[in-house]
């Protein structure tokens, strides 16, 4: 295994690396709170957390406070998250990072918009909700069943989740590092994000991971007592494990697995997420200055590199099939729209590759959506080139059911 990891990831890290190669300028100059196309404070989301906080503070909605995991299961089950999607990070990273160790993991639990940050014992719940214009907004629910539900946005949340790393827009952040047994990180092991592209044997450092997975390796469930040889941390004991550590009290989660599924698919829609952010925000911000041309220059590379990984072009294959715990597969599989087939976008592979169909079911997303028209034309006709080139007709078929006006 390479002495250089690059390491599992969190949703709210606390370490910054930068990117080889990014090659991207900075963040405009006052873009979020002063370029008119954007304002990301000043122009209320319509993001699913933001609406949930409208209807709480309105009465309309309430949430339940249930005993040990306070509101958790309320609260993914009016966001639609299922509980299926239940991942455990044990790196001390994130803004609640005293609360959490190997025997008090972080869960993150997703859909396509929304990722929940729960630590059992912890005082609040985060939250990460994607705004189709607006990037992800970041949000926190105090576990307190002492007086209504209250939903904060918290400015530090963007300490991390703005910066090169989530491409210059507030997004998402997956990394995978080196941890010891006490949950702290060693970072100068090596670090870095992480998403479909990255060998296995690269992801998951400082994550508990729950699943089969033949002769292939990962960081996962490994714990660093030796800097001199990191590795070695990797054994036969860290992997293929079908049962979650036990000094993990499962008792505190709503699930005792940490699927490997799950975490495939997460690693996958995080990048997705900021890239998408990333163009609607350029194409916006060029319009508004007149300057937009998606024909040359940065913008039709961003045009490209976003369909690019749309279309898994750089996917790195799975080195031996996958197979998780819990029901996420089967759960993730059955939402999203299907062409007259019954085929569907969100169908796993999970022999050689993660899905059978490679196209992200993020191109149903509203964030795809909100995209400008003319960005989003030129989208199309990028992934028209490269489906065509591949002779991918099974995707183009699935598109011409679902997508309608992509061609």
């Amino acid at each position: 295994m390479t002495r250089w990891i690059v390491c599992a990831a969190a949703v709210w890290a606390a370490a910054l690396v930068t990117i080889a190669g990014q090659g991207r300028r900075p963040i405009y100059a006052g873009t979020l709170d002063q370029h008119s196309a954007i304002d990301y404070r000043g122009t209320p989301p319509t993001d699913p957390v933001t609406r949930l906080r409208g209807e709480l503070a309105s009465g309309a909605v309430t949430l339940a406070f249930d005993g040990r995991l306070g509101f958790l299961r309320a609260l993914l089950e009016r966001l639609e998250v299922p509980v299926e999607s239940q991942v455990l990070l044990f790196s001390k990273t994130g803004i609640q990072h005293p609360f959490t160790d190997p025997e008090h993991p972080r869960a993150l639990y997703f859909n396509d918009r929304v990722i929940v940050g729960y630590i059992a014992g912890a005082p609040l719940i985060e939250m990460a909700s994607h705004d189709a214009a607006q990037g992800v907004v970041f949000h926190t629910l105090r576990q307190d069943q002492a007086g209504p539900p209250q939903i904060d946005r918290p400015d530090r949340c963007l300490t991390c989740h703005l910066s090169a790393n989530s491409l210059d827009v507030p997004g998402i952040l997956v990394r995978s590092m080196f941890t010891d047994a006490t949950g702290r990180t060693r970072p100068q092991l090596g670090s870095s994000l992480v998403d479909h592209r990255t060998p296995l044997d690269q992801r998951w450092g400082g994550w508990y991971v729950t699943g089969s997975h033949g002769a292939a390796r990962h960081l996962g469930n490994a714990m660093v007592t030796d800097n001199m040889a990191p590795d070695a941390a990797v054994t036969d004991a860290t992997l293929n494990r079908t049962m979650l550590d036990p000094r993990v009290d499962a008792s505190a989660y709503p699930l005792a697995a940490s699927d490997i599924t799950a975490l495939l698919v997460f690693d996958h829609q995080g990048r997705a997420i900021n890239l998408l952010t990333r163009l609607g925000w350029e194409a916006r911000i060029a319009a508004a200055e007149s300057r937009l041309d998606l024909s040359s220059g940065e913008l039709r590379d961003l045009v490209n590199e976003t369909v690019d990984y749309l279309l898994f072009e750089d996917e790195v294959a799975l080195p031996a099939p996958v197979q998780g715990v819990t029901g996420f597969a089967r759960a993730f599989a059955e939402r999203g729209p299907r062409d007259r087939r019954g085929r569907s976008l969100r169908e796993l592979d999970l022999r050689t590759r993660l899905f059978r169909y490679r196209c992200s079911y993020m191109i149903y997303s509203p964030a795809f959506d909100a995209l400008p028209a003319a960005a989003r034309t030129a989208v199309y006709a990028r992934m028209l080139q490269i489906l065509s080139s591949r002779g991918d007709h099974e995707v183009m078929a699935i598109l011409d059911d679902t997508r309608k006006g992509w061609r």
